[in-house]
């Protein structure tokens, strides 16, 4: 009697948001600190919050260049007033005596018995270089008050805040050329399979069947140091069971994380699940999203305290570029502290037809036209990168939905998922 085949028993996709909590819980920030100049900040990610030891403005200055008065002295515009001093910024002036003005530049301090600035546009200078003031100032115009930016005390940034330029200026006003941040995650990247070449080593008539150029190594690299990690390029690693697992402990002993493109399917040649399971463990996954489904998340080392994070990408550059976005993006913010990882989609017009309704979550490239609404890149196959290059955002696409031009989408731009 022949047996009944046994049948394979596939888990269930995971979906995204469980897929991404799953993995962000693995990620706690990294103890390390360091100290960088203001200057160099850019980027980086604050370790301890910043507290201002002054007021922003330290004391009352002027808005404008113009004449600091008495708005007492002025109840009727048109008087001239003879000019009793000039305070230019960076200086300080005396009380301002009764029944004079003062000639005041942007910046500069606002002097004792002043109550207001008129700026020069509504002032006219005499002859005998009186001044004679056309308006009726109200108390308190074009004054800037001591600490009406930032108080003594004040938090002014937040630890896990990434710094932008406006916040490196906050920093500097509040006297801050050091500041302290998270280290930078070391990643170890490198890619898994024999078919691939590394551009300039073969030209493009001369590459044999099967064979591609290694595309997804030159965008992991960058998306990586965009998000401010130091890059060790590992190249690619054969497509043989003991090379694999010789490359996962060498890059483990000195890396935070190990990112790999390719290899995390279930084919014969893919040897990175049983190389990893040898050295720590793995789950690997099957995310219901498209595209994007395979995906792997784990640990290469004796412990928590010794070995680095492992996640594996998908090998088709589409997919691999999306789940770097979507799941890679947050787990590195989060390695460095950044309190805020998720990015919220927001509303708009799709100027396409989809009626391709896929049971899994899509990422749709679109591109955003003259009208304001999107339009989508025509082939959407997790091969095409043309699409990642030519749109500027995806739009996130809830499971069985077909999408009809006018109907309200939820898009998110490359400009937020790459800043």
């Amino acid at each position: 009697m022949t047996p009944t085949p046994t049948r394979l028993a596939f888990k269930p996709l995971k979906p995204l948001n469980d897929a991404l909590a799953q993995l962000l819980a693995h990620a706690q920030p990294l103890a390390r600190t360091e100290q960088v100049a203001t200057f160099e900040a850019d980027g980086r990610v604050l370790a301890q919050d910043l507290v201002s030891g002054l007021h922003v403005p330290p004391q009352d200055n002027s808005a404008m260049d113009g004449y600091a008065v008495r708005c007492a002295d002025l109840a009727q515009p048109g008087q001239p007033l003879p000019v009793s001093q000039r305070i230019p910024a960076g200086s300080s002036g005396s009380a301002l005596a009764a029944m004079t003005v003062a000639r005041i530049f942007t910046g500069a301090p606002i002097p004792a018995g002043a109550d207001a600035v008129v700026m020069q546009e509504d002032c006219a200078v005499q002859a005998d270089a009186s001044v004679k003031v056309n308006t009726a100032p109200q108390p308190g115009q074009w004054i800037r008050r001591a600490g009406e930016d930032v108080s003594r005390g004040a938090v002014v940034l937040h630890k896990g805040e990434r710094l932008t330029p406006a916040s490196l200026g906050l920093a500097a006003s509040v006297g801050m050329n050091v500041l302290t941040v998270s280290a930078r995650p070391k990643v170890a990247l490198f890619s898994t399979g024999d078919e691939l070449v590394m551009p300039g080593t073969v030209a493009p008539q001369d590459m044999p069947p099967g064979a591609i150029y290694n595309s997804n190594r030159f965008f992991l690299k960058a998306l990586l140091q965009r998000l401010g990690c130091e890059v060790s390029d590992l190249g690619i690693v054969p497509d043989n069971r003991a090379a694999t697992t010789d490359a996962l402990r060498a890059a483990a002993a000195q890396h935070d994380l190990i990112l790999t493109s390719g290899g995390v399917s279930v084919g014969e040649e893919d040897h990175i699940k049983p190389a990893v399971q040898s050295l720590g463990h793995l789950d690997l996954w099957q995310i219901a999203i498209k595209p994007g489904k395979p995906f792997a998340y784990g640990w290469v080392g004796a412990g928590a305290e010794a070995g680095a994070h492992f996640i594996g990408l998908p090998g088709n550059p589409v997919s691999s570029f999306v789940t770097f976005l979507l799941l890679v993006r947050p787990f590195l913010l989060k390695l460095q502290g950044v309190s805020q990882v998720a990015i919220e989609p927001v509303v708009a017009r799709a100027d396409f037809t989809w009626s391709r309704a896929d049971k899994r979550r899509e990422f749709l490239r679109v591109k955003r036209n003259a009208a304001g609404g999107l339009d989508l890149f025509p082939n959407q196959s997790s091969g095409v990168l043309t699409s990642a290059v030519w749109g500027d955002g995806l739009v996130d696409n809830t499971p069985g939905q077909t999408i009809a031009p006018g109907d309200v989408v939820r898009f998110v731009s490359f400009a937020e998922l790459l800043a």
